[in-house]
């Protein structure tokens, strides 16, 4: 179930439940293309423009892919926005500790989620829950009009 956008002091939210969900990935996909056409970062106005929503389409497949082959899948995706950074967050049950595969290898296959996202995102992290229930997995994007 998808959440309208909630404008807080120039901050935009929006929030998709992927419970009973299906084809999660597109419907994930297509869920921040949605966003990125509303907080104006699509149509993109330039070649960096286009570039820096291209970059956080990618990186939202990698997450929830990350998610589903690793953590039971996804159960929750999470975009932000304040006009200079938009966020990412993918909340899941797993326990494991995403990270890019060292060394990494551009020539083997799998394996290469992580360091997308490290390699296009500003910056990204782990969030653990206090009960250890789960994380959310979050990276984040400067505003092509920063």
């Amino acid at each position: 179930m998808a959440y309208p956008s909630v404008p807080s002091a120039g901050r935009q939210e929006r929030t998709l439940s992927f419970e009973g969900q299906s084809s999660i990935v597109p419907l994930a996909r297509d869920f921040t293309r949605q966003a990125l056409y509303a907080w104006g970062w699509l149509p993109a106005a330039n070649a960096t423009a286009r570039a820096a929503a291209e970059d956080v389409m990618l990186v939202v497949s990698e997450l929830v892919t990350n998610a589903c082959l690793h953590a039971m899948g996804p159960e929750e995706l999470r975009i932000t926005c304040d006009g200079r950074v938009l966020r990412l967050e993918v909340s899941d049950r797993g326990t494991g500790q995403p990270a890019p595969r060292a060394p990494h290898r551009a020539g083997r296959p799998g394996g290469h989620g992580m360091f997308i996202v490290q390699r296009l995102s500003l910056d990204w992290g782990v969030l653990r829950m206090a009960d250890g229930s789960g994380k959310t997995v979050w990276a984040e994007f400067s505003s092509p009009s920063s």
